[in-house]
């Protein structure tokens, strides 16, 4: 993209293929008797020298007109100089014609012959336009319009006649050139670029390799291996390994492009070895000579400097390491580049939307002055320059919310905004609405002292919202102080000043705990009173074990995590409960999931720690825990768990001189969850890549005590017989395809045949059998929230989705509002007018993808609706969470939360 930024879009989309019958090859091969398959080293060697022609061709020899430019207008004629369609006169150029001939292929099926099995009856059994889609414009039936006149010429191939309809489009000099398969295809539409970068990175081929054994008995009868195991492997060739090996290169791009540094004042990044002595790091010459403060000192000295952004500064200046200086270019020339950085990075983000428009600056001053007028902050000349958007649109939210949500709702989603980077300028957001965000100051305050009749003023409202927002954000692991421009809470005054991270895990009620715990373990079954008593001695002991609770769904394991939890509670003791997805989370009591609360990267490898300091809040809550409760882990990467324990060995050290040696630190930590459920996901990894990156596969496992559950505790709360039944079979049949014992093959697929008992059975409507199957009152107009809190309908595709919400939607008689999503391009790079006219309004409107909701959504009061993602764990507000909408406005919308461990409070919640 950065070269399509400088140079324009591509004009010819030219693919190259060897032809292993080319006539240097069949001699090489002939005078030894040697088959095409057997040199592979002769054949890449030998196309490396045509590439090298080719390109040559092509940017010197200037085939095509001059490389690397954009070119003008093309004519038709132009067009039909430089690209053919159609088969030559065999009479008046015999030898074009036999090109044509041989390397001839259909257009629709791909790079085929015309021997290609899809030719049947001598048509094409593909729809035949596919093929040109990014080619020459379309005539209103969709086909390309190249010149493929029926001047009666054809050629017969296979016994099928075929004429100039399955001509693919090919340069005439070329094909007679080089005797291969060249295709020369127009690019006329600027989508074409999308098609290229999926070409070039489609990925390694691939092959399916089967591993087995064979035997012979005592009586010689030949007996195979019942079991088969297939890998699926990256599959390198002969001719790509010889490529390899010989050094050739796998890609080619010209000219180069420069990845551009830049850092805020006094930030730069410096590099050095473990063992460099920090004087002489800081005493190095070079140490305050980055790239970019070296731009700088370029603009001050060369006039033509001055002429250029700091992403033009590489076409005309060359960045020299050895001297550390920006010298003129004396030939060629590179692209640049700035490094990306996400919106939420505050000051350099704003940095970088300035470096793409600022040309000559000579200092940091410089990029901030914008019209004469010098700015505070490069967000403020951001939004001087206009490349940030206005926040009136959250201003009105908040009032429009005002009118029936609470002051703590809208603080809640003030903070929702700031967390999600919404706000360019939240500051003016809050000198806006902070009036409606300390609306219950009063009120608050009053109750605090006892005093009713207690005035206070307006900087004292302004400072209780303030604190209130601080807490919330502290929640999260943020401050207002990492956002510039808002206000700082003076906390001295509030009561609130401890660590509260442990202050919230100490805020449960002992003596409910108690009662809650006394519950609980008169429930438990024999296996879980047994796993009961051994966590809890461990843990109150201090002894450092690590468990694992092996157990299918309905087991009783949550049941089990309240418990042990309720133990731990009751004594005023710190218990940690995480789970490996944000949905199970809530699920869990004081639940988060493990990243949210270790810090845990979000990219992983195994040399990973958690992002957390020896003296931080986080390190000395871990410190004071007691135990901590990780379930659904099977799913998380075996390398979150190795990162949380490295971290947790260092954390410990201040309390346990042994922690080193011990997992975890000496810790006790119970894992749970189910192997035959989802195990953690490797993008493109085979089956031995997930089972070596599950947690049974890590250093971790030896030191780990494993414990099942084997007794569905679900069928406690059924009354009839034929249902427990029914239940029971239905959950020892799911067990059984875990285990691998249902279907014919043991190597990870087979067919299983889904009893009858176990379906639906379907009428005319697919949809409203399952609807009516689900929600058997729905129609009739029952909109109880427990009803529908323990129902949902799991669909494979969007398309599923989309239609049976159509469908229950139509039986609501609400009156419905539609929101229509809002999609523009990030003004931040360079390249956001190429991008936008790649991805134009239109186009990101009508993007349906998981994860990202419709561009429109219609919604009524009572509509069941699933956040997408999170954002405030403490009030079950997570990727996942299912609400039903209570409220409609233009600008925000009011649901209440229907998760099984959060309805009860019948909270509210306020979102945009």
């Amino acid at each position: 993209m950065a070269i399509c930024r400088l140079v324009g879009y591509p004009d010819l989309f030219i693919t190259f293929t060897c032809n292993p019958k080319w006539p240097e090859v069949q001699r090489f091969l002939k005078d030894r008797k040697l088959k095409v398959e057997d040199r592979p080293d002769i054949i890449c060697r030998l196309f490396k020298m045509k590439l090298d022609a080719l390109i040559s061709d092509c940017r010197k020899n200037k085939l095509f007109g001059p490389v690397m430019g954009v070119n003008g207008h093309h004519n038709v004629d132009n067009l039909d100089n430089i690209i053919s369609a159609e088969l030559p006169d065999q009479e008046a150029d015999a030898e074009y014609f036999k090109a044509v001939e041989e390397f001839m292929m259909h257009g629709p099926c791909g790079k085929a012959r015309f021997s290609s099995p899809c030719m049947a009856n001598g048509k094409c059994t593909k729809h035949f336009p596919k093929k040109f889609v990014n080619c020459s414009t379309f005539d209103e039936d969709g086909y390309p319009i190249y010149r493929r006149r029926d001047n009666g010429r054809s050629v017969t191939r296979n016994g099928i006649d075929l004429d100039n309809r399955y001509v693919v489009t090919h340069n005439s000099h070329l094909l007679l050139k080089y005797r291969a398969h060249i295709n020369v295809e127009w690019c006329n539409q600027s989508r074409s670029i999308k098609y290229l970068f999926k070409y070039v990175n489609k990925g390694h081929d691939r092959v399916t390799a089967e591993f087995y054994r064979t035997s012979n008995d005592q009586d010689g009868a030949q007996v195979l291996d019942e079991i088969s195991m297939y890998y699926d492997c990256r599959y390198i060739s002969p001719c790509e390994a010889s490529w390899r090996l010989f050094g050739f290169d796998i890609q080619f791009r010209t000219p180069s492009v420069e990845r551009l540094s830049f850092h805020l004042p006094n930030q730069q990044s410096v590099v050095f070895a473990d063992d460099d002595p920090v004087d002489n790091i800081l005493s190095r010459p070079t140490i305050l000579q980055s790239m970019f403060l070296e731009w700088f000192e370029a603009n001050k000295n060369f006039p033509e400097a001055r002429k250029l952004t700091y992403a033009e500064m590489p076409t005309k200046f060359v960045w020299k390491k050895d001297i550390r200086k920006w010298q003129p270019r004396k030939r060629g020339f590179s692209i640049g580049r700035v490094f990306y950085v996400p919106p939420g990075s505050g000051e350099i983000f704003y940095l970088r939307c300035l470096l793409n428009k600022v040309k000559g600056p000579t200092s940091y001053l410089d990029i901030k002055t914008v019209d004469g007028v010098q700015y505070d902050s490069f967000r403020d000349a951001c939004c001087a320059r206009g490349l940030v958007d206005d926040d009136r649109e959250y201003v009105y939210a908040i009032e429009e919310a005002s009118h029936w949500a609470t002051a703590v709702n809208l603080r809640r989603l003030f903070v929702t905004l700031l967390m999600t980077n919404s706000i360019a300028k939240p500051e003016v957001v809050w000198e806006a609405a902070w009036i409606h965000l300390s609306d219950d100051a009063q009120f608050k305050i009053r109750e605090q002292l006892g005093k009713p009749d207690w005035i206070i003023s307006e900087d004292e409202k302004k400072n209780f919202a303030l604190t209130e927002i601080e807490i919330m954000l502290s929640a999260m692991g943020k401050s207002l102080k990492d956002f510039p421009g808002m206000l700082i809470a003076d906390v001295v005054n509030h009561c609130r000043t401890t660590n509260r991270l442990i202050q919230k895990e100490l805020a449960y009620d002992t003596i409910a705990m108690k009662e809650e715990n006394d519950a609980l373990v008169d429930k438990l079954t024999e296996e879980q009173r047994t796993i009961y008593d051994n966590v809890l001695k461990d843990a109150e002991n201090n002894l450092g074990g690590l468990f694992f609770v092996y157990g299918y769904g309905g087991t009783g394991k949550t049941f089990l995590w309240r418990a042990l939890s309720s133990a731990i509670r009751s004594k005023g003791e710190i218990v940690l409960n995480v789970a490996s997805s944000g949905i199970a989370s809530l699920l869990l009591p004081g639940g988060r999931t493990p990243h949210s609360r270790f810090a845990i990267p979000i990219v992983v490898n195994e040399d990973s720690t958690c992002n957390i300091s020896q003296n931080s809040p986080l390190a000395h809550l871990i410190v004071q825990s007691r135990l901590t409760i990780w379930d659904e882990a099977p799913m998380m990467h075996k390398f979150c768990f190795e990162a949380l324990d490295r971290s947790m060995r260092d954390i410990m050290r201040v309390k346990n001189h042994n922690s080193f040696d011990m997992p975890f630190g000496g810790k006790t930590v119970v894992l749970g969850g189910d192997f035959r459920q989802i195990l953690p996901v490797i993008p493109k990894g085979t089956r031995q890549d997930i089972v070596r990156a599950t947690i049974n596969s890590s250093y971790l496992w030896r030191s780990c005590k494993v414990f099942r559950l084997t007794k569905n505790l679900k069928l406690r709360s059924l009354r009839s017989d034929s249902e427990v039944q029914e239940i029971a079979d239905f959950a020892k049949w799911i067990a059984n395809i875990g285990d691998g014992t249902i279907g014919d093959s043991m190597d990870g697929e087979s067919e299983i045949q889904i009893p009858n008992q176990f379906l639906l059975s379907c009428g005319e409507d697919p949809i409203a059998t399952i609807v009516d199957s689900t929600f058997p009152m729905f129609r009739s107009g029952h909109r109880d929230n427990e009803y529908l809190k323990d129902r949902a309908i799991l669909a494979p595709t969007l398309d599923v989705v989309d239609t049976v919400n159509e469908y229950m939607n139509d039986y609501n008689n609400a009156e419905g509002r539609t929101y229509i999503s809002c999609d523009s391009i990030c003004k931040s790079d360079s390249n956001v007018d190429m991008l936008a006219d790649l991805h134009t309004p239109e186009f990101l409107n009508g993007l349906r993808c998981s994860g990202v909701p419709n561009h429109s959504l219609t919604l009524k009061v009572g509509s069941p609706v699933m956040l997408l993602r999170n954002i405030d764990h403490s009030l079950g507000l997570c990727n996942g969470t299912r609400m039903i909408i209570s409220k409609l406005a233009d600008h925000v919308l009011e649901a209440k939360i229907l998760s099984r461990s959060s309805a009860a409070s019948d909270r509210s919640v306020v979102a945009r």
